[in-house]
C-alpha cells in the first residue's frame, strides 16, 4: 500500500462546519462495535470519506504516518472528536488493505435521503469482512485480482461424548461447519467427530478459510460448553482466521430446506413435489452442518440478492480425500506467503515459486491444490502423466504459455459481472476475443495427443472432449458479437453497438452523419465569409458550455466585431475568442441532442447483449475450469524443466505401503535462491528398519532443511508435479504434520513451550501409521532436563505406539540412545569439518559441509557458530570457560552419584579403600623385586600389577559388599 508522508492534498477536505454538533451527537449513539475483532468504520461523503474517533487516529497512522492530519470536531479543540479525511481512490486503497493484509472488518456509512454534503445522520450503506468481499467486492477489488477467493466458514458443535475406557478416556465432539466461496457460489458442508484439541478444525483452514463463524457462549463464561468455545477460538486464532460471533439462535435449522431449495441450481435438486427436501438434498440430512449452514446463508446474505436464487451449488466435503496438513506445516513447508512479508522474493514460498501460470483462474488453482494435494492414487498418477507430457514436449508446452493461456481473461470473474447484471461491452469483447483463441488451444491439444499417443484417452478425457464441446457451444457467441459490435473501433477502444444492428440506431447514426456534414459545410461557409483560413486560424470546437462553436485568436477577432448582427461573440478566453452564427447553434443544439438519444438507444441494445452473453455463463465456467487445470499443469512443467537441475517423475506408491527414498533430494525454494549453491542429500526412511530418524548435529549446519525438504517433496508428490530429487520413491501420506520454531505469543497469553505443547499435543492425537512428521529442536523452550524428558517420551511414543515416519532434529545429543531400545529408529548428523588453529590449539575452526550422514554428531558447536556470527572476543572466551566448567562440575557430579550417605558409611569405606590400596602396594613391590624373564619387561609389570589388584580386590570383597559407597566409587572407575 502507498503510503502519505505529511499533510496530502488527501486530508484537505473539510466537513461542514455547521453539520458538527449534530453529527458528533449522531456519531455518540452508533451501535458498540464488536470487540471481538477489529472493525473500521468509514463514512462516505459523496466526494470523499471521512473516518471517526479511534478509526481517525488508526487512519493517521497507517495511512498518513503522521497525527498533522487530525482535526477535532466540536469545542474544545482536542477534546473535539478526531476525524480524519481521505480521497476516494486513497479509501479504496485503505480498504483493500484493512480487508486483506490486516483482517480488519469494514463498514461503509452513506447519508440518509434527501442529506446532502452537510449530513449529519448516516445509515449503514456496505459491511465487509475478510471472509465476505461481496458487497465490496465491485468497489474496490474491480481492477485487482484476488488469486485466492476468500472463504467463511460456520461451526458448530454439539453434543460431547467419551471414547475409551477407565481414566484414558478421550472427549470427542460432533462438529457440523458448513463453508462458501460465493465467487464460485459454491456451498461445502461436513459433519465429523474431533478430538478436544479441534484437530480437524485446524486442518481445515486448507480451504483457505478467512473467517469463521461461531455461537456466543453464556454471560457466566463458566460452563463445560463455554470451555470448548474457548479451545474452539485459541485453534482459529493460531490458524490467523478472524472470529465472528453470532447469536445461538442463528444456529438452527429451521428454514434451511426452503432457503436451499431457493438457493441452489434448479438442475441438482429433482422436480418431484412427493420428496421430502432433504432426500432430495442429501447434505441437509446430516446431523448437525444444517445449523451451520443456517448461520451461514444468514450472514452472508444471501437470499437478498436475486442473482444468488438458483445460482449455488452445494456438496458434502470429505476430510480424508486430501492429505491433511496443520497450520505449523503450511509455515514450516513455506508454503504460502507469511503475514506481514508481502512483496518478499517469490520464490521464498513454494507458491510463488510454482506460479509460472499465465491465468488468474490457474493461479488460484494451483493454491488450491497446493493446500489440498491428493491422497487418491489414481488421481495423482493422472496429473503425474500430464505433467509428463509437457515436460517432454518443449514447443507445445511454448505454445501453450504464450499463445493462448496469455491471452485468457479471468472468465470466471466476468460471469459474475455477467450475473450481478454489471457487465459492460467490453467484458463481452474479451470473452469474444478468447473465443477466437479457441480453435487453435484445441489444435494445439490435439497435436500433442498424435505425438503422445499412450495418453490419447487422457488428453481426451481431461482436455479435449471438454473444450471441443465448449467450441461448439460458443460459435454461436461469436457469431453474436460480429453481427452486434462495430469491430472496426476496436482498434481505437471504443465499444459501441455496429448502427445497422437496429433500425433506430441505423436512423439517428445518419442524422448525426447528416449533421457533421452540416458542421463542416458551416465551417466552410464562415471561414470564406470572413476570409479566414480553415483549421490553421478558424477553429472548430466542441465546448462542454457552449457544445460546437468556432475560435479564433484574439487578432483575427476583429473581423468579427464588424459583424456582429451575423456572429454572436461568447466568450474570450486566453487562447481566443469564441462565437457562433444562428445556423452553427441550431446545428450544435441538434447534434447533442441526437448524441443523447443515439447513446440511449445504444444503452437499451448493450443491455440486450449483455443479457444474451450472460446466459453462455454455465459454458464460460466450464471453460475456465478446463483452461485453469490446464493451467498449473504447464506450470508445473515449465518450473521441473527450468529449476537449476531438471525435476523427476516420483515414483508414488499406495498408502501404506512402501518406504521413502530420495536420491540427491534438493529444497525446491533454497535452490533458487541468488548466490546458493545446494548441496543435495539422499533421504532413506525404510519401513520397519529407518522409519524414524534422529538428526544431530551444529545449528545453521543444514539438519532443518534436510528434514523440511523431505516434507516439501512429499507434498509437491501428491499434488501431481515432479520433484527436485535425481530418483525419487514414496508413499501416500495421509497427512504433514509439523512442529517447528514456535515464537511467543504473549499478547494470546501463549510462551513458546506452550506454543510447543499444543502444537506437539495435535501431532500425538491426530497422527496416524501413514502420517508424516517433522518435529525440529522439540523442548528447548523449558529446563534442559524436562525439555530432553519430554523429547525422548514423546519420541518414544511415536517410533514405538503410532508407528509413523518421522524426522526429529535435536540438540539432546542423549536422545540419540534410542536406537537401542527401537530397532527402527535410525541415528543421522550433519557434517562438521572441525580444523585446529596453529595460533592456538584450543581454538577451532568450523566448516560447516551440509552433508547428511549415519551415525550421532559426538560434540556440541554452539560457541564456535557463536564466533561465526561475530561475537565479541571476551563473551567467546566466557562462554568457553562456563561451558567447560560445567562439564567438569557434571562429570564430578557423575562420579559422586546420587547417594546421600551418612558420614560413618563414608568414614568407613574410605578406610577400607586405603588397606585395600595398602595391601595392593606391598604385594606390588615383592613382586618388582623379582627377576622377570619376559621379552618386553614393562609390559609383564602392567599385568603383573593388575593381577594383584584383583586378588586384593577378592581379599577384601567381604567388606566391599558390606559398604555402599564402595561399591559407588568402583562402579564410576
Amino acid at each position: 500500500m502507498s503510503l502519505m508522508y505529511g499533510k496530502e492534498k488527501d486530508a484537505d477536505h473539510e466537513i461542514d462546519n455547521t453539520s458538527h454538533p449534530g453529527f458528533i451527537k449522531f456519531f455518540a449513539g452508533l451501535p458498540p462495535k464488536s470487540p471481538e475483532t477489529g472493525t473500521v468504520r468509514l463514512f462516505f461523503r459523496n466526494e470523499y470519506y471521512s473516518a471517526h474517533g479511534p478509526d481517525a487516529l488508526y487512519v493517521a497512522s497507517h495511512v498518513f504516518r503522521t497525527n498533522s492530519v487530525v482535526k477535532y470536531l466540536g469545542a474544545g479543540g482536542k477534546s473535539g472528536l478526531p476525524s480524519v479525511t481521505m480521497t476516494e481512490s486513497l479509501a479504496k486503497q485503505f480498504l483493500r488493505e484493512a480487508l486483506t493484509a490486516k483482517q480488519l472488518k469494514v463498514e461503509i456509512w452513506g447519508p440518509e435521503a434527501g442529506q446532502g454534503k452537510k449530513a449529519t445522520k448516516f445509515k449503514l450503506d456496505k459491511e465487509a469482512s475478510p471472509g465476505n468481499l461481496q458487497a465490496v467486492e465491485d468497489l474496490l477489488f474491480v481492477n485487482t485480482d484476488i488469486l485466492s477467493a476468500p472463504i467463511v466458514m460456520a461451526i458448530k458443535t454439539a453434543s460431547t461424548s467419551a471414547v475409551g475406557g477407565g481414566s484414558s478416556k478421550a472427549k470427542t465432539t460432533s462438529i457440523g461447519i458448513a463453508f462458501a466461496d460465493t465467487s464460485t457460489r459454491e456451498i461445502g458442508v461436513a459433519d465429523f467427530a474431533d478430538n478436544d484439541l479441534f484437530s480437524n478444525i485446524e486442518a481445515l483452514i486448507q480451504l483457505s478459510v478467512k473467517e469463521a463463524l461461531i455461537p456466543t457462549g453464556t454471560s457466566s463464561g463458566t460452563t463445560e460448553r463455554d470451555f470448548e468455545l474457548k479451545k474452539l477460538k485459541e485453534v482459529l486464532d493460531r490458524c490467523g482466521v478472524v472470529i465472528t460471533e453470532r447469536k445461538p439462535s442463528e444456529f438452527t435449522a429451521k428454514n434451511i430446506k426452503d432457503d436451499m431449495v431457493r438457493l441452489l441450481n434448479p438442475s441438482s435438486i429433482p422436480s418431484s413435489s412427493n420428496v421430502d427436501t432433504s432426500q432430495v438434498i442429501p447434505e441437509l440430512s446430516l446431523p448437525v452442518a444444517p445449523s451451520a449452514l443456517s448461520a451461514l446463508v444468514s450472514y452472508l446474505s444471501l437470499l437478498t440478492d436475486p442473482s444468488n436464487h438458483g445460482a449455488f451449488t452445494l456438496r458434502a466435503h470429505d476430510l480424508s480425500q486430501f492429505m491433511k496438513l496443520d497450520a505449523s506445516a503450511l509455515r514450516a513447508l513455506n508454503l504460502i506467503e507469511a503475514p506481514g512479508t508481502i512483496g518478499s522474493n517469490k520464490n521464498t514460498t513454494l507458491f510463488g515459486l510454482l506460479n509460472k501460470c499465465k491465468t488468474a483462474q490457474g493461479s488460484r488453482l494451483l493454491g488450491s491444490w497446493l493446500k489440498q494435494p491428493l491422497v487418491n492414487l489414481h488421481e495423482i498418477h493422472k496429473r503425474q502423466n500430464l505433467v509428463e507430457i509437457l515436460v517432454e514436449d518443449a514447443n507445445a508446452r511454448r505454445i501453450l504459455q504464450d499463445d493462448y493461456l496469455k491471452m485468457m481473461p479471468d472468465m470466471h470473474r466476468i460471469c459474475k459481472r455477467f450475473q450481478k447484471s454489471v457487465a459492460s461491452l467490453e467484458d463481452v469483447v474479451r470473452i469474444y476475443q478468447a473465443v477466437l483463441k479457441l480453435e487453435g488451444l484445441i489444435a494445439t491439444v490435439e497435436g500433442i495427443e498424435t505425438v503422445h499417443e499412450g495418453y490419447k484417452e487422457l488428453i481426451e478425457e481431461t482436455y479435449l472432449t471438454k473444450l471441443q464441446e465448449s467450441n461448439s457451444s460458443l460459435s454461436k457467441y461469436a457469431e453474436m458479437v460480429e453481427q452486434t459490435l462495430d469491430l472496426d473501433e476496436l482498434e481505437r477502444h471504443n465499444f459501441v453497438i455496429k448502427p445497422d444492428y437496429d433500425a433506430r440506431l441505423q436512423t439517428l447514426a445518419d442524422k448525426l452523419k447528416d449533421l457533421r456534414d452540416g458542421l463542416d459545410q458551416e465551417h466552410r461557409d464562415v471561414a470564406n465569409d470572413l476570409d479566414i483560413e480553415i483549421d490553421k486560424k478558424l477553429h472548430l470546437e466542441n465546448s462542454p458550455t457552449y457544445g460546437y462553436c468556432f475560435r479564433v485568436t484574439k487578432n483575427d477577432s476583429k473581423v468579427i466585431a464588424k459583424q456582429k448582427k451575423k456572429y454572436t461573440e461568447l466568450c474570450t478566453l486566453k487562447n481566443g475568442v469564441f462565437f457562433t452564427t444562428r445556423t452553427l447553434k441550431e446545428l450544435a443544439t441538434d447534434y447533442q441532442e441526437t448524441t443523447e438519444m443515439y447513446a440511449k438507444t445504444q444503452s437499451g441494445l448493450v443491455k440486450e447483449v449483455v443479457n444474451i452473453a450472460s446466459t453462455y455463463t454455465p459454458v464460460l465456467e466450464s471453460w475456465n475450469t478446463v483452461l485453469a487445470h490446464l493451467d498449473v499443469i504447464v506450470s508445473f512443467s515449465h518450473v521441473a524443466v527450468n529449476a537449476p537441475e531438471s525435476y523427476v517423475k516420483p515414483q508414488v506408491l499406495e498408502q501404506g505401503s512402501g518406504s521413502l527414498i530420495l536420491k540427491d533430494a534438493r529444497h525446491p525454494c533454497l535452490e533458487v535462491q541468488d548466490d546458493m549453491s545446494f548441496i543435495p542429500n539422499d533421504i532413506q526412511m525404510i519401513k520397519d528398519e529407518s522409519e524414524f530418524q534422529i538428526i544431530t548435529g551444529p545449528n545453521m549446519g543444514g539438519k532443518s532443511t534436510y528434514i523440511r525438504q523431505t516434507g516439501v517433496i512429499a507434498l509437491m508428490a501428491q499434488t501431481g508435479s515432479f520433484v527436485p530429487c535425481s530418483e525419487a520413491s514414496l508413499p501416500v501420506f495421509d497427512s504433514i504434520l509439523c512442529r517447528v520454531g514456535a515464537g511467543d505469543s504473549q499478547l494470546k497469553g501463549i510462551s513458546t513451550f506452550m506454543a510447543e505443547m499444543l502444537e506437539t499435543a495435535t501431532i500425538l492425537r491426530s497422527a496416524s501409521k501413514d502420517s508424516l512428521i517433522i518435529i525440529d529442536e522439540l523442548g528447548r523452550g523449558t529446563s534442559t532436563y524436562d525439555g530432553f524428558g519430554l523429547a525422548w517420551a514423546i519420541s518414544e511414543h511415536i517410533a514405538s505406539k503410532i508407528r509413523a515416519f518421522c524426522l526429529f532434529a535435536t540438540h539432546f545429543h542423549e536422545l540419540t540412545a534410542l536406537d537401542q531400545e527401537i530397532t527402527h529408529v535410525k541415528n543421522l548428523h550433519v557434517v562438521a569439518h572441525v580444523s585446529k588453529s596453529d595460533e592456538n590449539t584450543r581454538d577451532r575452526d568450523i566448516t560447516l559441509l551440509y552433508k547428511v550422514e549415519p551415525g550421532v554428531c559426538d560434540q556440541s558447536f554452539g560457541i564456535h557458530v557463536a564466533e561465526l556470527a561475530n561475537f565479541p572476543e571476551n563473551v567467546v572466551k566466557l562462554a568457553k570457560r562456563k561451558a567447560d566448567e560445567l562439564e567438569d562440575f557434571n562429570t564430578a557430579e557423575e562420579r559422586q552419584g546420587d547417594l546421600e550417605l551418612p558420614a560413618n558409611v563414608i568414614e568407613e569405606g574410605t578406610k577400607i579403600i586405603e588397606d585395600l590400596l595398602r595391601t595392593w602396594a606391598s604385594h606390588v613391590s615383592e613382586h618388582d623385586g623379582e627377576d622377570v624373564v619376559m621379552s618386553d619387561a614393562e609390559d609383564a609389570s602392567h599385568v603383573a600389577q593388575l593381577e594383584e589388584l584383583k586378588k586384593c580386590v577378592e581379599q577384601f570383597r567381604p567388606q566391599i559388599e558390606s559398604n555402599p559407597w564402595v561399591q559407588n566409587v568402583l562402579a564410576s572407575l
